[in-house]
């Protein structure tokens, strides 16, 4: 780390200096620049999971040596969890496969009557699991300040005052990476009674997050976008609600007492805690990755990583506003806080094919479509698609100027990601868009691939 700026260096991540071919028949160094679907996974996790590997065992209730290790370091990964996101005496860590799971979960065990609160900017995974029986759901419609979204929730509560409710919000949009009023909306739903659950998918890899400060009530979050892979995610937050429904799943390690009734009827007696929603057998080897993960951007301070990732973004936003033909996507306007996440629209261009291109002829990886994130994204851009239009590799979506777009694309970016990387994604974007694609492409599976001919 720099001490006379506070910036550190990028950590270093496995997948830094893959080769990958170009359609040229040439090879480059993969820059990887879509972080906020997978980001690559830290050295440090790779490591430590290695070191951990050859003394994997079962874990909970076995008596040998390698089942009790793994217990051990399995209870010890929930430990760090609740360290790193600062929670309150009393609440639980239940570990999950990600994100989407961790918000399904928690939708299972709301009580009967719930109302849900979400904006129509949620990412799918906190939008769609409240559609279930004895749970009514209120959408919001996109806010373009943090003054108004504040204000819509306000609103929106008074007007429905009575009954259990809960309130889920983004910490950081998967789509543009604005940062939401996670704090103030929380002070407003706690005012009028419900409960809020933060989904930090985007956020959590980027700044630290505390629930005691936040004071939300639930916490969800994916390893496999903090730097550590194999399938794991964290719900964590109160425990009453979890306490009180029906396990997530039914199986061994949910219950704690199982016996046959006369009438020969099974009864169960389910445990408390985070093994009420945690049957089968754990996946302790994820469990461990996110605590790695958690204990190595912990140490690396996130004040120096935000500082180098602000840089980052000032760099790119600064780049791409050079490029008239470029059009950053936002709710909350060009000035707004983010993260390393931007998606943006190339006049003249199909999202696709732009995408395909950059990866084909420059080794770059990023992101098109929606983004699982459909009615945000098409909020963005100016509204639905008619009918019959498709955004595929060679439609003619959009061929001419202030055509509009029907899907976008996003380059994300984060801990590990190098400043020559993002150096040749804007040289490349400046590229395509004065002098155009060197091959031709064609919709294939559904992708836009490059042909072996030259354009």
């Amino acid at each position: 780390m720099s001490v006379a700026t506070g910036i550190c260096a990028p950590l270093p991540v496995l997948g830094h200096d893959v080769q990958v071919p170009l359609v040229s028949g040439d090879k480059v160094t993969y820059a990887a620049l879509d972080y906020a679907a997978s980001s690559p996974a830290l050295q440090r996790v790779w490591d430590d999971v290695a070191a951990y590997a050859p003394y994997y065992g079962s874990v909970h209730r076995g008596a040998g040596y390698l089942s009790q290790l793994s217990t051990d370091l399995f209870e010890q990964s929930r430990r760090t969890v609740a360290d790193f996101l600062d929670l309150r005496e009393g609440d639980q860590v239940v570990f999950t496969r990600a994100t989407t799971d961790s918000l399904n979960l928690l939708a299972g065990v709301v009580p009967a009557g719930t109302r849900v609160f979400a904006f129509e900017t949620e990412h799918h995974a906190s939008l769609l699991p409240w559609r279930r029986e004895g749970v009514t759901v209120s959408y919001l419609r996109a806010p373009r300040s943090h003054a108004e979204a504040v204000a819509a929730l306000d609103a929106a509560l008074a007007e429905h005052p009575h009954g259990p409710r809960l309130f889920c919000v983004t910490g950081a949009s998967n789509v543009t990476g604005e940062l939401w009023p996670v704090a103030e909306l929380t002070e407003v739903a706690h005012r009028h009674g419900a409960r809020v659950v933060l989904d930090a998918a985007q956020l959590a890899p980027h700044h630290r997050v505390s629930v005691r400060e936040l004071d939300v009530d639930w916490i969800a979050f994916s390893g496999h976008k903090l730097y550590a892979p194999f399938g794991a995610g964290v719900l964590a937050g109160r425990g009453d609600w979890l306490d009180a429904a029906e396990p997530y799943l039914a199986g061994g390690g949910a219950s704690r007492t199982v016996a046959r009734e006369v009438d020969g009827s099974v009864a169960v007696e389910w445990q408390q805690g985070p093994a009420r929603h945690e049957a089968g057998s754990p996946n302790v080897i994820g469990a461990y990755a996110i605590a790695s993960a958690c204990r190595a951007l912990s140490e690396a301070g996130f004040d120096a990583l935000q500082a180098r990732e602000q840089q980052l973004v000032e760099r790119l936003k600064a780049g791409l506003a050079q490029i008239p033909e470029v059009k950053v996507l936002s709710l909350f306007g060009t000035d707004a806080a983010r993260v390393g996440v931007l998606s943006f629209v190339v006049e003249g261009w199909n999202s696709s094919h732009f995408a395909a291109a950059l990866s084909a002829e420059y080794g770059i990886g990023v992101r098109d479509g929606l983004f699982c994130a459909h009615p945000l994204v098409r909020t963005l851009l100016g509204g639905e698609p008619e009918a019959g239009q498709v955004s595929a590799c060679g439609a003619p979506e959009p061929s001419l100027p202030g055509e509009r777009s029907l899907n976008a694309i996003r380059v994300s970016f984060g801990a590990g990601t190098p400043d020559e990387h993002l150096e040749r994604f804007l040289a490349a974007v400046r590229e395509l868009v004065a002098d155009g694609a060197r091959w031709t492409y064609r919709s294939e599976g559904g992708r836009c691939v490059a042909d072996t001919r030259r354009a």
